[in-house]
C-alpha cells in the first residue's frame, strides 16, 4: 500500500473526511453513519453579567435569560453565585459547564477552609479559578467555552476586588467594573459612563441594573426586566459583611424607579 500523493489543487488538507472524499470513499461507501448528536446550537448559554466596585466592596449583577441558538430557554436563569461567605462569582457561557464548575469552585473552597481552618486569600481564589479554567480549555475549543466574574473583599487590603478571565484561564484584575457575555461591549459602555470613584452601594446597584438593561435593549440575547411575568435581574453585594444577595422585591423597586427616570428622560 503507497500513501496517496496530491496535487496542490487536489490536497485536503488536515481534514479526514475530506481525504476519504478524495479517495471515494466518503458518502454512502463509508459505511452506515453514526446518529447526529446534540449540535451546539441547541445548547443553553448564559449571557450578560457585571461587577462593579464600590466604596463598600463590589456589586455584582447578572441578567436571567438564557438562550439556546435563537431560542429563549431559560427566562429567569441564575448567574450570580456565593463562592463562599467573603467572594461570589457570576458565570457566562455554556451554562452547564458554568454550572458545574461553580459548584466545583465552592466545594474546593469550602474544603480549603475546613482543612486549613481559615479562608484561601482572595488571590488564591481567583488562581483557583484560573486553573479550572485552563482544565476546561479542550471543551471550551469545541463551543463549550465559560468566562466568568469573580469578585470578593479584600480583608488585608480592606476594599472590594474583582476579577475577569478567558477560555484560557487568563487572569485580569480590574480596578472599577468589568462584565463578560453577549451583551458585555454595551454595558461596559454604560458603566464607563456611569461610573464614579467613591460612588456607594446604593449607586453602584443602581448603575448596575442600568447597564443590564441597556445591554438588553442592543444584545436580543441579554434578557432586560420584564414586569408582566416579575423577573429582574440578579443583583448582590459583596462587602466587609460577607455575600448578600439583594431580595427579588427591592431589586423590582430599583428597577422601576429606574425605568420611571428614563421614562420621565431624566
Amino acid at each position: 500500500m503507497t500513501l496517496p500523493i496530491f496535487t496542490p489543487a487536489e490536497d485536503p488538507g488536515p481534514s479526514f473526511v475530506g481525504l476519504l472524499g478524495r479517495l471515494g470513499m466518503g458518502g454512502s461507501d463509508a459505511g452506515p453513519s453514526a446518529p447526529a448528536g446534540p449540535t451546539l446550537e441547541g445548547l443553553t448559554h448564559a449571557t450578560t453579567v457585571l461587577a462593579i466596585r464600590c466604596a463598600e466592596g463590589v456589586v455584582m449583577a447578572g441578567d436571567r435569560r438564557a438562550t439556546s441558538g435563537h431560542l429563549i430557554s431559560h427566562r429567569t436563569m441564575e448567574k450570580v453565585f456565593p463562592a463562599d461567605s467573603a467572594s461570589g462569582v457570576a458565570i457566562a457561557g455554556a451554562a452547564g459547564p458554568a454550572m458545574e464548575m461553580v459548584r466545583l469552585f465552592q466545594l474546593q473552597l469550602e474544603h480549603y477552609e475546613k482543612v486549613e481552618g481559615n479562608q484561601l486569600s482572595l488571590d488564591g481564589k481567583a488562581n483557583q479559578l484560573t486553573l479550572m479554567l485552563r482544565s476546561h480549555l479542550p471543551a471550551a475549543m469545541m463551543g463549550l467555552a465559560v468566562v466568568p466574574l469573580f469578585a470578593g473583599f479584600d480583608e488585608r487590603e480592606d476594599r472590594g476586588r474583582l476579577f475577569q478571565f478567558d477560555i484560557t484561564g487568563g487572569r485580569y484584575e480590574e480596578q472599577d467594573h468589568a462584565a463578560t457575555g453577549s451583551g458585555s461591549l454595551h454595558a461596559t459602555t454604560v458603566m464607563k459612563l456611569r461610573f464614579r470613584e467613591g460612588m456607594g452601594a446604593d449607586e453602584a446597584q443602581t448603575l448596575a441594573i442600568e447597564a443590564l438593561y441597556q445591554a438588553a435593549d442592543e444584545d436580543s440575547a441579554t434578557g432586560g426586566p420584564d414586569l408582566v411575568r416579575g423577573i429582574y435581574p440578579v443583583l448582590a453585594t459583596i462587602t466587609s459583611s460577607g455575600f448578600t444577595r439583594i431580595p427579588d422585591d427591592e431589586v423590582a423597586e430599583l428597577t422601576r424607579s429606574l425605568l420611571n427616570r428614563s421614562s420621565d428622560g431624566a
